[in-house]
């Protein structure tokens, strides 16, 4: 998971991950409000939730190249691992990053 300033700054970074194989799927959820301190003062923003469903063989890669692609100094990137995954979403998410997995030397860096 990670945030952006808006759906212009994230389709192209989600794009790069799912033409990369490393993500089977980004999901944006524009309309989120997000308060933190940055450099001393209380920040209120407008950003876009971005959820980036993979898998643990992929997911360092992923983490390592989201955190190159994005646009923000220090990016959010959370990972939240799930009690229950259905078998056929789970099949669908290890076909759908298989290439990568099979060739990790094809990755962009």
């Amino acid at each position: 998971m990670s945030t952006f300033a808006d759906e212009a700054s994230a389709l192209p970074v989600v794009r790069q991950l799912l033409e990369e194989h490393l993500i089977a799927c980004g999901t944006l959820i524009p309309g989120s409000k997000s308060l933190y301190r940055w450099e001393g003062k209380i920040e209120e923003i407008s950003e876009v939730v971005v959820l980036m469903k993979t898998n643990q063989q992929a997911l360092d890669r992923c983490m390592r190249r989201l955190q190159e692609l994005h646009p923000y100094e220090v990016p959010e990137v959370l990972v939240l691992n799930p009690e229950a995954v259905s078998d056929r979403y789970a099949d669908w998410v290890r076909n759908s990053l298989r290439d990568a997995l099979r060739n990790p030397s094809q990755q962009v860096n």
